[in-house]
């Protein structure tokens, strides 16, 4: 047993929380060295499903005029169905609130079915162009959601947002970025915007009835990131006022739902955007104003505004880690 764990079961059998005999076996069961491999094996097998969906992947690349369109289809559909139907039969339905399987494997069966139903809309889409970029990503969005909520399958609601966001032209991917396609389109900062808007609306109207709550965390995640990017991008564009405004408000809203949450990477984060929205917008404010005379003042205060901010930015992470475990029962 370990000298903290050795020194906490002192500390309760001092204050007659604990028996004796309860420190005694507690004592000997650590005595024993043993420790759980669960969190291990759970990771192995999350990255077997992301290995096997993305070998899959590969191998149709690579074979595609080998094997043949409709070969490729029907295995891919037969793929997606065997992990249906072991997911449906083994699911306890839908109900509002948390709920797992029996064993914590038909999750990953659920979000390999997920993501094969994916790769087969996705290769329908580029073999027959059919349905179009933006309804493959919202049908694949819409299996996401449909899987999280019967399934209660958090991996399956990132892809469902992941969708949404791909389906409004929001893509994060090397080529994109590099290429500036984000960047270069400023309506893709309304989208961005008004779909955290909604992923907000309805996580409030699912706190409220009780839908699921234990989803609010990864809707506040998408919602935080989707608005802090599009609006420090849009802060270096004609409407940079507008969006500094929005990101306030944005930055005080999801500050508050970081202590609800209990949520320390949502806090950093929120500290984070707003930092960079308050940097951009005093470089904004200062392009009206002559600083050559100021020139020299301030570039002797730089260094102790950033040594201040990172002062403020530590002092801020452990009171929101002292004020979280105060509040928990």
């Amino acid at each position: 047993m370990e000298k903290p764990k050795e020194a906490v079961a002192e500390a309760l059998l001092k204050e007659n929380l604990i028996a004796e005999k309860d420190f005694v076996d507690i004592k000997a069961y650590y005595s024993l060295r043993i420790f759980s491999l669960h969190n291990e094996l759970l990771s192995l097998l999350y990255l077997s499903i992301l290995l096997f969906t993305t070998g899959a992947g590969i191998l149709i690349y690579q074979n595609i005029d080998t094997i043949g369109h409709t070969v490729i289809m029907a295995l891919l559909l037969a793929a997606t169905g065997i992990c249906f139907y072991f997911s449906f039969k083994n699911a306890k339905g839908f109900t509002k609130h948390e709920t797992d399987f029996d064993h914590p494997v038909m999750n990953y069966m659920v979000l390999a079915a997920v993501l094969l139903s994916g790769i087969f809309i996705g290769y329908f889409e580029f073999q027959y162009a059919i349905l179009g970029t933006a309804m493959a990503a919202l049908l694949t969005s819409m299996v996401g959601f449909g899987c999280a909520y019967y399934f209660d399958n958090r991996s399956a609601l990132s892809i469902g947002i992941t969708g949404l966001t791909a389906a409004i032209g929001i893509t994060a991917t090397p080529q994109a970025l590099m290429e500036h396609d984000f960047y270069e389109n400023p309506s893709l900062f309304y989208y961005g915007i008004a779909l955290s808007i909604l992923l907000v609306l309805w996580m409030e109207y699912a706190e409220k009835n009780d839908l699921k709550k234990h989803f609010s965390l990864i809707f506040v995640t998408f919602a935080l990131h989707l608005s802090g990017v599009c609006c420090i991008t849009g802060m270096f564009g004609d409407f940079w006022l507008v969006y500094a405004i929005f990101l306030a408000a944005a930055c005080f809203y999801f500050y508050r739902k970081s202590h609800q949450l209990h949520s320390a990477a949502t806090f950093v984060f929120v500290l984070l955007y707003g930092y960079f929205g308050f940097n951009i917008l005093i470089g904004r404010l200062f392009s009206y104003i002559e600083l050559s005379d100021l020139f020299e003042f301030l570039l002797v205060l730089s260094p102790l505004y950033f040594i201040g901010s990172i002062f403020l930015f530590i002092r801020s992470i452990k009171q929101f880690n002292r004020s979280k475990y105060e509040s928990l029962p």
